[in-house]
């Protein structure tokens, strides 16, 4: 008797359709970030994947497309992790020590998004501004960051007068630094950022700084 294949169910074709299109972004990910926007090739992409170029283009439309939803899904991963963030039971100071980890630990772990952000600046931001997604993302770290900065005032710990985005700057800052310029620094000044009998001194550091300047004794002008 001969075997006839049950075709595909709905839900099935879906599920197929969305592991395809996860293949191909992680893929394209890796891809932009080693090579950049330029450099970067959608034939490279399909070959590593269990797809063709024609249906990356079905999928996401084409090159800069598919480089705008790479963006999209690398801002939603730390966004997602900041929603996660649960501080409201801790103390202004314990709080914006735990919210600077956070964003530690996000870009030691995802040294792609680093990449992927240098790019795009590379790039003056055209895809972030094209995207409307990425232009109602946000930050909802700035909203925890506004709670504990208001607490921190009302109790007297905080003394500096900072708004939520030169916050998120300064440990942003930090944070990107350590994993964008490791290599440049490295060669410069022979250490590794990323030394990990180091890590918990920096983690610690970025917390102490940051507390520091919230904190810090005020004359009046």
């Amino acid at each position: 008797m001969t075997s006839v294949e049950e075709p595909a169910r709905p839900g099935e074709r879906i599920r197929d359709a969305a592991r395809t299109q996860a293949e191909i972004l992680d893929v394209a990910t890796q891809e932009f970030a080693r090579a950049g926007y330029d450099g970067a090739r959608v034939d490279e992409i399909a070959a590593r994947t269990r797809t063709t170029k024609r249906m990356i283009y079905y999928y996401f439309g084409g090159k800069e497309q598919l480089f705008t939803t790479v963006l999209e899904r690398a801002y939603g991963v730390i966004r997602e992790a900041e929603q996660q963030l649960d501080v409201d039971h801790l103390d202004p100071v314990a709080a914006i020590r735990r919210l600077a980890e956070v964003t530690f630990d996000h870009h030691e772990q995802h040294p792609d998004f680093i990449r992927l952000v240098s790019i795009e600046n590379i790039h003056g931001a055209q895809h972030i501004a094209a995207s409307e997604k990425l232009g109602k993302i946000g930050s909802p770290a700035l909203d925890v960051i506004r709670r504990i900065l208001a607490s921190g005032k009302e109790s007297g710990l905080f003394t500096a007068d900072v708004d939520a985005v030169d916050l998120h700057a300064m440990i942003s800052s930090y944070c990107f630094f350590r994993v964008s310029n490791r290599h440049t620094f490295g060669a410069l000044f022979g250490r590794d950022l990323l030394d990990r009998a180091q890590r918990t001194h920096y983690r610690t550091m970025l917390g102490d700084m940051v507390i520091a300047y919230l904190t810090a004794e005020r004359t009046a002008d």
